[in-house]
């Protein structure tokens, strides 16, 4: 039934294959710990995702995830101080005051649990042949916010055709 939940707890029935489909889809995954340090930071994580899938090669989407109530992921430019800039964007959009409800931790933690909905904790990105199809300027991106939490941990998943 279309539009159908499933509340009854139990794993959800299996799709049945499209018509002539006949490959599966593998996934790998590995967690990489980064350090962010104690203040607000933009932090390049494309060395690290594009290392990661030339070791596995092929055809796929990476898929880059941050468990974390207080992180995103961006796709920008960095260097050329865009990071710098989106840093300032962030500062005048969610201000390190006592505005916040959210008010545990240091000044203005609060919003730090806002920026999530506005970055994204999550980007994924085509990968051919073990090479991420990133544009000229793209880089993949940590932002964090959060100057009480120094340590991170990113989620790297590469969903690809075993063929």
């Amino acid at each position: 039934m279309a539009g159908a939940v499933n509340t009854s707890g139990a794993p959800p029935a299996a799709l049945p294959a499209r018509p002539g489909a006949t490959s599966m889809v593998a996934m790998k995954s590995v967690v990489i710990d980064v350090h962010t340090g104690r203040s607000e930071v933009v932090r390049d994580l494309t060395p690290e995702c594009a290392d990661w899938v030339a070791g596995i090669g092929g055809d796929g989407l990476l898929h880059v995830f941050v468990p974390h109530a207080t992180a995103g992921v961006a796709v920008m430019e960095l260097g050329a101080r865009s990071d710098d800039d989106l840093l300032a964007a962030l500062r005048e959009l969610l201000p390190a005051d006592d505005r916040w409800r959210h008010a545990h931790g240091s000044r203005g933690h609060g919003r730090s649990h806002v920026m999530p909905a506005l970055i994204a904790p999550y980007a994924t990105v085509p990968v051919l042949d073990g090479r991420l199809m990133l544009g000229t300027w793209q880089s993949i991106a940590l932002v964090d916010l959060n100057v009480d939490n120094p340590d991170r941990q990113v989620r790297l998943s590469f969903l690809r055709d075993p063929s």
